[in-house]
């Protein structure tokens, strides 16, 4: 695990593998915040799908009403998420970071909301093909979709949401990677991983490290699992 050090050389980087669904501004702020960190820390960013949709099919009585709607099946939070699996397994992991941040800089940024006009300038302002948004309605990859958020959600457990962010932990071995799940936020063994942080705006330059630093120290705690306050604020796209 690295967390402090000089200017972000080429090599020796520490994968960060960040879940996220494009519907929610809180996961598009911390993004960027990853984002800044890359710049200052020996951090590589792995970008995966994760979706709010499927976190809560289980429990859409317990939602309010307009959540609970754009989570049913063919509400809002499904087409983005299908579009951006679709993405990655046509055209390769290398695309999703990408395509994030257009989706995100029209959904949020822009406050363009989520409609399909949105969805659409995404997809093209990413460079890709315009005939993406036709999986939007398809239910063509949700089994990748449900295997990559399965693969972020077990490392933090169900009463989370997104962002989820995992680094290898100090007895982290690559070749277990695909059997590992739990362990999330302890520094027993393989990789360290929480949700959050849940920031606004997304810190910059030496804020946006040393938050990087100090979540890491938190979350490689043994035993710890949450510090957490009221959100007195709107996410601000500033």
């Amino acid at each position: 695990m690295l967390s402090r050090g000089d200017p972000v050389s080429e090599t020796a980087k520490t994968p960060a593998d960040f879940w996220f669904d494009p519907l929610c501004p809180w996961a598009w702020l911390t993004s960027r915040w990853m984002l800044e960190v890359e710049k200052l820390r020996p951090v590589q960013v792995r970008w995966h799908v994760m979706s709010l949709a499927v976190l809560n099919e289980d429990k859409l009585d317990e939602l309010p009403a307009q959540y609970a709607e754009n989570m049913r099946p063919g509400g809002k939070a499904w087409g983005p998420v299908r579009v951006v699996i679709a993405a990655q397994q046509l055209y390769g992991d290398e695309v999703v970071g990408k395509l994030y941040t257009a989706l995100g800089n029209r959904f949020h940024t822009a406050g363009e909301g989520i409609s399909r006009d949105s969805l659409a300038a995404g997809i093209a302002d990413a460079g890709l093909p315009a005939d993406l948004i036709d999986y939007a309605d398809k239910d063509t990859y949700d089994a990748e979709l449900r295997a990559s958020h399965k693969e972020g959600i077990d490392l933090v457990g169900q009463e989370v949401g997104t962002p989820v962010i995992a680094v290898p932990g100090p007895d982290y071995d690559s070749a277990s990677e695909a059997s590992s799940s739990g362990g999330g936020g302890r520094a027993t063994g393989g990789q360290i991983a929480f949700f959050g942080p849940v920031v606004t705006p997304a810190p910059k330059g030496e804020q946006a490290a040393r938050l990087w630093d100090g979540t890491l120290l938190v979350a490689s705690t043994p035993g710890f699992f949450e510090i957490k306050r009221t959100r007195t604020q709107a996410p601000s796209f500033e």
